[in-house]
Formats: C-alpha cells, structure tokens, sequence
C-alpha cells in the first residue's frame, strides 16, 4: 500500500506539548522484533496539545519518546526512580498473550509444519497466488474501455474489469480476463469486497447514445461518432449512469484507491467513524506491574467530540517500566527504523512491507540504544488520540481517471453559437441533459479527494492513435480522436503527477473531413503524454464562464 502513516491527537485544554511515539510489530523471521518510524507529518510538527500528555496529579510536564541531543547518564537517571519489588500478575500476563496470539489450534500447528518443511508461511503462498494491487477498468465493453484492457494485458500489467454482463465480457475480452459483474446504476452489485485490491480506476462507462434509425451492419454510422446522425438515448438515462452511477461507483472503490486527505484508519471525523482492536501490551509481559487500557471517551476531544484516550499507571517495580497498546490489524509501512528491545539492529534484513501487522503506542522508560528517556516520570498517565490515517506517498498521481465529454459545460453557456458545436451540445435538452449529467458526474470526482484527471475527447472516432494531438482547457474546442488514443492517455495519465487532478479536452489535428490512416511499415513514435500533461492547469474547467454570468445577473 502506497501509503505512510501519521497520528494527529487532541485533548481537551491548553499547552504546547507536541510529541510523537511509533511502534510497530512486524511478522519476520526475527520473531519480535519491532520497527519504529521517525517520519512526521508536517501537520502535527506544529499541532498543539491542549492538554500536556502525562501531566496527572500535579506532575510536571514532559514529553513522550521526545529525542534530545544530550540524555541523562544511567546513574543519574536511576536515583529518581524507585523499584520496589511487588507481585506479579500472572492471570493478566495470560491474558495478554491470549489477547494477541489466541488459544493453540490444529490450523496454527499445521500452518507451522508447512512454513517448516515449504520455507515459507501459508500467508506467503497465498500472496504468491493470489492477485496484486490491480487497475479497475469500468466500462471495459466499450470502445475506450476494451482498448484499455488490451494496452494493460499486452503490458502483462494487472486488470479487472467491471462489467454487466459476464457473457459479453468473455466473448469481447477473453476467457481469462477477471471480472468482477456489477451494475454502477444498483448500488447493491457493488459489493465493497469485489474492490478490495483495487489501487487505481479507469471509468469508461457512459450512457449509450445511438442513431434513432439504427445502424448498418458493419457499425459505419458508430465509427462516424455522434455528428452525423439523428441521435438518442439507448438504455439507462444519463441521469442513472453519469450522476447515480458515479456517486456509487466512487463510494465503492473510496477505501481501497485513497484520498488526499488521509484514509481514516481510527477516531472521529464528520460523519466518519471507525474504531480499532486495542490490547493492552505492558510490562508485565517481563515480570512488570506497569498497567495500561485504551477507551474511547465520547465527549473528551476537541469541541467536546469522540476520542480516544491511551492510559494507565507505569511502574519501574520489578525492572519494568513500559505500557503499550497495539492493534491486531494489518497496517503497511515503507519506511521504518529497526529497532529490538529498544537497540537498532544495524544487519536487520531489507525490510518487507507485506509483514506489518500491528501499530502499537508506547510510553517506556527506554529511548533507543541503551539510553532513558530523560522526560520520564512514573506514575499515572493518558495520551487523548483523536485520529490515525494513511497517506498516499509523495509524488501523488491520478488515482481514478475518467473518461467524460468535451462540451459538457456548453449547453448552459452565455453568448454560444450552437449552430457550431456539435450535436450533444445542440441536442442536450433532448438527450435527457447528458451533458448536464456528465458535469454534475465530473464534479463528484472533483469532490471526492480521490487524485483523479478527467479526460474530455472530442467526437469519437474508430481510426488509429498516432495523429498529433491538441490538448486544451475550458471546454471550446471542437473536432475529432481516435478512441485508441483516449486509451493511451488514460493509461498514462493514471503514472502522471502532472496529470493529477486536471481537466482537459483533447483532439486530433486532423479535421473531419480528412481521414486519418496509419503505414503499417512506417508507424508514428509512440507519444511522450507528459509533454502534454505539463502544460496543464489546476481548476480549469470551462465553468469559469457559468459562474461568472451568474454573479453578472
């Protein structure tokens, strides 16, 4: 997963405490080691605690795992801390163990005779044959959406494809195409564990527009495109596949492609919640009594909101001096510190994402290498968290790119000729306000903080990629492209950052009148579309002049 993790906490006071702690249990051949990160997000390099983390019954305050260029020495450290020898907890040590391992069972015996005599886990084997992180093409069965398959198969790149009618899809794409069959317009088909794996979506779905008369038998009016027929809506209404259909397509692949702001992972945001398993992972584990808990405190945040609150009691007694709690959820990192017992492992082995499984918080006596945390002091604690999410790594590209139209923006414009814009705009009323639809569609995209381009093409045509190409903003231009081209610029699109979150219209030189062919001895070189996409601009979208007409009025 494409991702790095961050904390962002609040309390319910004033002070200017910040501080970060990340623990991280990885599953390796090193049976518990622990990486820890030392990557901050910029937002919480600043973040204001309100309330001091450990400042309970009148303690001073102090920072958590806060690095300092000087520490204490050991002796010095030592004479502050009592360590009284007290019982130990025995019930609570088997508790925790159960808590993170469970009961003994014959699969777990088996998983393990097979990682023996296989050299690898069950867990590995299973990920060897199952599929990778894939690209979802939506609309695969049409004319831009089976190119797109075909480009990615050829690349032996990993695809699915969502598509109706299962029949159709194998006869078009092949037998061994994987394809997941769902209906945008039913929300009910799209099924959040059909998605699970997908990283990055190509939507060429659109509503079927057709001649009135019908076509020939070889397609010819189709190939044409739109301009030169009588046209009307075949099947679902625009309404029902470039509104409905978006809005539930977008709401199917949110969790699996990531947002901008951050996947929520835990807490409490707008009307999101989600919640984590957290267990206790204290010093009793080596004999301690340090005890710690994680509840979620429904009024404690900020604004008198949800959050979660960390706590507990850290006693040095009987050589302890550590309360943690950990999930038992599977988090991906990419970029961590070795650490053992609080030593680097400096021959620790490349470190393999695959096997993160848990995100642990920590308040311990122990700094890194062998030294003390200088701000320690034992007692009663609480850390309020507030929210963990995941980001999408730096540079960011498009994560769902759309296949629109150009001139979605026309229909209502001020001051426009329509007797020189094509059909769809002169037609829109009668078309059921497709071009009505596909803006609102668009504007859902733009809204939902998923990275995305939204590629607009001029009337579709059936002739080959290679003709030089214009790419343009604010929806005015008019002319022709070749589906085959669309493909290919939505295929590059999804690796650009200088295509994220662009609008554009794009067409052939070539003009109607001309048809475009290709020397099958002398091929055009494939285009570089970066070249393109660097000439693009943030926010244009041909609206600009809508909402300037409104404020005029």
């Amino acid at each position: 997963m494409e991702s790095c993790f961050f904390t962002t906490i609040s309390s319910s006071s004033s002070s200017s405490s910040p501080f970060s702690i990340f623990s991280i249990q990885g599953s390796s051949s090193n049976v518990g080691r622990k990486f820890s990160k030392s990557c901050m997000h910029p937002q919480l390099l600043s973040c204001q605690l309100p309330k001091p983390f450990l400042q309970l019954n009148g303690r001073p305050k102090y920072r958590l795992n806060q690095r300092r260029s000087a520490y204490l020495s050991s002796a010095t450290y030592k004479e502050t801390i009592s360590a009284e020898k007290q019982g130990w907890d025995l019930g609570r040590f088997f508790k925790t163990l159960y808590f993170f391992n469970g009961p003994p069972s014959p699969a777990k015996i088996v998983e393990f005779i097979i990682e023996k005599l296989s050299g690898s886990s069950p867990e590995e084997s299973e990920k060897k044959m199952g599929t990778s992180d894939y690209v979802l093409v939506v609309g695969a069965t049409g004319g831009v959406g089976r190119r797109v398959v075909s480009n990615f198969r050829k690349k032996g790149l990993p695809v699915k494809a969502l598509v109706r009618n299962e029949g159709k899809a194998r006869k078009m794409l092949g037998p061994d195409i994987e394809l997941i069959v769902g209906d945008i317009t039913k929300e009910s088909t799209l099924v959040a564990q059909y998605f699970k794996g997908v990283k990055k979506v190509i939507n060429a779905a659109s509503v079927i527009i057709g001649p009135k008369e019908g076509d020939t038998p070889d397609r010819a009016k189709y190939s044409q495109g739109v301009k030169f027929f009588e046209p009307e809506i075949k099947g679902d209404s625009p309404e029902m596949v470039e509104y409905i259909g978006m809005k539930n397509l977008i709401n199917a692949v949110r969790e699996s492609v990531g947002l901008r702001t951050g996947k929520l992972l835990f807490g409490f945001e707008d009307q999101l919640s989600k919640e984590l398993d957290w267990g206790a992972l204290d010093d009793v584990v080596m004999g301690g009594v340090s005890e710690s808990t994680f509840q979620i405190d429904r009024t404690g945040g900020e604004g008198g909101k949800p959050t979660g609150l960390f706590k507990g009691i850290v006693s040095t007694a009987n050589n302890g001096g550590f309360t943690s709690i950990r999930t038992k959820i599977r988090l991906p990192f990419s970029s961590l510190r070795p650490v053992f017992r609080a030593r680097t492992v400096s021959d620790a082995l490349p470190f393999n994402p695959s096997n993160v499984v848990s995100f642990q918080l920590m308040f311990s006596k122990f700094e890194y290498d062998g030294k003390l945390n200088p701000t320690f002091v034992e007692g009663p604690f609480e850390l309020p968290l507030s929210t963990i999410k995941a980001y999408i790594k730096d540079p960011i590209t498009p994560r769902f790119v759309h296949v629109s139209s150009a001139g979605v923006t026309r229909p209502d414009r001020p001051g426009i000729d329509l007797s020189k814009q094509p059909p769809a705009v002169r037609l829109n009323k009668e078309l059921d306000f497709v071009l009505t639809f596909k803006l609102k569609g668009e504007d859902l995209i733009r809204e939902s903080g998923i990275p995305y381009t939204i590629v607009r093409p001029c009337a579709l045509t059936e002739e080959p990629a290679g003709a030089d190409l214009v790419f343009d903003q604010g929806d005015n231009i008019t002319g022709k492209i070749s589906r085959e081209e669309i493909a290919l610029i939505c295929i590059a699109a999804l690796e650009s950052p200088y295509a994220c979150d662009k609008t554009f219209e794009v067409k052939s030189v070539v003009p109607f009148s001309e048809p475009f062919t290709v020397d099958p001895e002398n091929p055009p070189p494939e285009k570089d579309y970066n070249i393109y996409f660097q000439t693009l601009k943030d926010g244009i979208t041909g609206k600009e002049s809508l909402e300037q007409s409104a404020i005029a009025v």
